[in-house]
């Protein structure tokens, strides 16, 4: 008996397509707005320091859930390989393995964050005023880190099984609970005290908790075919290793784009607090255009797994192509609104100690925007290939683009001088600051677009066995 959730025999590309994609980019908005919340109230009514220890937080609060890619991009794979070919016990053997790697994983994490993240902070070049800030914030967020393994694993799952509408509901919860926390945390509304940034860590934590509870409530009670079940919680190495040797590669370049990320950021950082504050507006807003991509990536993902499990690998082909075209439309008409509208979407977020901040973030937008054609196909793309358990090769793409371009172009157009003291080299850098480094960013997202296309129109991702 087919799955209500098996999409593989739907008439036609589109409407399956859009049943996958549109509940995740309402969730990928609702996962958007916790962070814009956090980044509202920062700008409205604290200060610039805090804007840029909240900039910051929002690399840490990715790289979290992005370590969980590891066994969750695996986890989507099989589960959309097992649903497309009508093996339900082998998609619900995998959640319950995936959910106990990630429990491992997690106990993994935390020792190491707490302990070093002091360490970490100074290594990222925050200034100084903004450490304090920072540390504080993590205080209440590593806790919880077991909540966001449920969350990110548990929904992977369900993705993989067709189900998109439980992440999708889970994050409106998550937001109410943040939004409602944070802001009466931090204004101090009703019998609430004003806690300032403090309160506005706390509210990110209970959304995180609230959505943890969900997903694994969601699971116990069984969805989308996927149960949680103590018999299958038994240690299944084999299970757990063809997880981990798709999700490794695909997690390892999750990470390494995370990883080089933060060390864009300690570039952005040593320019000074200003300089930081006014990135962390323009990554924020920017990162709106990335709700679409998303969306349709994980809609390629679902489906390319679905298809290629079902024998269906031209439909898999066309489900990719057809991402591409309706996700980067989207993604292009963002870029539009990010170029004519910059002025008005950074005054969302300026306050009168953070108005400066918020006008250095104007060109940025409008320097971004003529990227988005690039960052659709490279978003998307990879969803497609990973989805078809094609992880490797991306990840070379990925080192290729930040290694090779980014960082060294963000080095040398943002400085004034350069020193190279393990090669004995001083070099005359350009000395453009904040938008020589988003130019470097951009430069990067163009050469990993047209290596993620020439891989995927070589077609061999839809050989590889999972």
């Amino acid at each position: 008996m087919t799955s209500a959730f098996n999409l593989t025999s739907t008439p036609g590309t589109l409407r399956p397509m859009l049943k996958l994609a549109l509940p995740v980019l309402v969730e990928s908005l609702l996962v958007m707005l916790v962070g814009l919340v956090d980044l509202f109230l920062t700008g409205r009514f604290l200060e610039t320091r805090h804007m840029a220890a909240i900039g910051l937080m929002a690399y840490l609060l990715w790289m979290i859930p992005c370590t969980f890619s590891i066994i969750a991009i695996g986890s989507t794979a099989l589960v959309a390989r097992f649903t497309g070919a009508n093996s339900h016990e082998e998609a619900r053997h995998t959640t319950n393995q995936s959910l106990l790697a990630g429990t491992v994983l997690a106990i993994l994490v935390i020792g190491p964050i707490w302990h070093f993240s002091p360490a970490l902070l100074r290594l990222m070049q925050l200034p100084i005023d903004a450490i304090a800030p920072a540390e504080i914030y993590l205080d209440y967020v590593i806790p919880v880190i077991p909540a966001i393994m449920i969350q990110v694993i548990g929904t992977a799952c369900l993705r993989g099984a067709g189900d998109m509408v439980s992440g999708f509901l889970t994050m409106a919860i998550v937001n109410v609970v943040n939004i409602t926390v944070g802001t009466c945390l931090v204004m101090g509304i009703g019998p609430f005290p004003n806690m300032g940034w403090e309160g506005l860590a706390i509210g990110t934590a209970s959304g995180y908790v609230t959505g943890g509870l969900i997903i694994l409530v969601l699971l116990l009670r069984g969805r989308a075919g996927l149960t949680i079940k103590r018999r299958l919680l038994r240690p299944c190495f084999s299970l757990i290793n063809r997880i981990l040797r798709i999700g490794i590669p695909g997690g390892a370049d999750t990470l390494f784009v995370v990883f080089c990320h933060m060390w864009f950021l300690s570039v952005i950082n040593s320019l000074g607090t200003m300089a930081a504050a006014s990135h962390g507006i323009g990554v924020r807003i920017e990162s709106l255009a990335y709700l679409p991509g998303s969306a349709f990536a994980v809609a390629a993902t679902t489906l390319t797994g679905q298809f290629l499990g079902a024998g269906k690998p031209r439909r898999a082909t066309r489900s990719a192509l057809l991402a591409c075209l309706v996700g980067g439309g989207v993604m292009v008409a963002a870029g539009f609104l990010f170029f004519f509208g910059a002025e008005m979407l950074t005054g969302i977020f300026a306050g009168e100690q953070t108005r400066r901040a918020a006008d250095g973030a104007i060109p940025l937008l409008q320097l971004v925007a003529i990227s988005m054609p690039s960052l659709a196909l490279v978003i998307i793309l990879n969803g497609a290939l990973r989805g078809a358990g094609d992880t490797r090769v991306p990840l070379i793409f990925t080192v290729i683009g930040l290694v090779g371009i980014r960082i060294p172009l963000a080095y040398y157009l943002a400085w004034q001088e350069l020193e190279i003291p393990w090669l004995g080299l001083h070099i005359q850098g350009q000395g453009m600051g904040l938008i020589g480094a988003w130019y470097a960013m951009i430069a990067d997202v163009g050469l990993r677009s047209l290596l993620v296309v020439g891989r995927f129109w070589q077609g061999r991702w839809k050989e590889i066995t999972v």
